[in-house]
């Protein structure tokens, strides 16, 4: 099965709105032909609806970096989902900085991607481990369960929407990354197997799964040459409108169809 590889740049608590702007009018004619590939950038929430304006009818689609699953109410700092639907197109959830940081848990990533769902949005689930969890031979077992922590509830129907990102928190802005083929094997293992547990076969064939940590040119074709790695949530490389375009060449000439 043939499944649309995804390249999504998550900039963190970077870039100002003009400086956002600056980026994606700097990006869009470095990728313009590359239409293999599904291409997101993720701004913060200052910078979303000036970002959503400057990217209105490109190829280029934008995400969220969290939302809260009510629609509104007492939840100072928070911005709903309900709140971010008419400017993004996916809503970033469970990243390892948000449950490290912020106090994450995986029932409120399962609250916020079903919230996410609701609303027709398109949902990108973080996953991974940690290092100490890593070297203990825990990964399979501890990935897998957040994988189905996550989708607990989620109706099959809704899956064509669901992205999973695998990013092993050791290698997050570390500089440090699995190999090609060691990424593959755990998530193929721990999260393609676990959907396909939940949901059969043929969903689990569909579903589109991304590597992420510490992701870069120099690696980027490495991972997008592996079967089960469908794209990438990009970081540090997603900063540089270089680096990023790069990515997304690297994931179409690889990937691409």
């Amino acid at each position: 099965m043939t499944r649309t590889p995804i390249v999504a740049g998550n900039w963190k608590m970077n870039k100002t709105p003009p400086e956002s702007l600056q980026f994606v009018r700097d990006l869009l004619p470095k990728i313009e032909t590359f239409g293999t590939v599904e291409k997101v950038v993720a701004p913060t929430y200052l910078s979303l609806t000036a970002v959503a304006s400057a990217l209105q009818g490109s190829p280029v689609k934008l995400a969220a970096q969290n939302g809260h699953w009510e629609a509104s109410g007492a939840y100072t700092s928070e911005v709903s989902v309900a709140m971010l639907r008419d400017y993004v197109s996916y809503v970033i959830v469970g990243h390892s900085e948000t449950r490290a940081y912020l106090n994450e848990t995986d029932e409120s990533v399962n609250r916020k991607a079903k919230a996410v769902l609701a609303k027709g949005l398109g949902v990108i689930i973080a996953v991974g481990e940690s290092l100490e969890q890593n070297d203990a031979g825990q990964t399979e077992s501890f990935v897998s369960g957040q994988v189905r922590a996550a989708l607990d509830g989620v109706p099959a129907g809704d899956m064509a929407r669901v992205v999973i990102a695998y990013e092993p928190i050791w290698a997050i802005g570390t500089g440090r990354s699995a190999s090609g083929e060691l990424a593959n094997t755990i998530i193929a293992s721990a999260v393609r197997d676990t959907i396909s547990d939940m949901y059969g076969q043929t969903v689990a064939e569909a579903a589109r799964i991304q590597y992420g940590g510490s992701v870069k040119p120099s690696n980027m074709a490495e991972f997008m040459s592996q079967p089960d790695i469908d794209g990438a949530l990009v970081g540090g490389a997603s900063l540089d409108v270089n680096d990023f375009a790069s990515l997304i060449e690297i994931a179409s000439r690889v990937k691409g169809s």
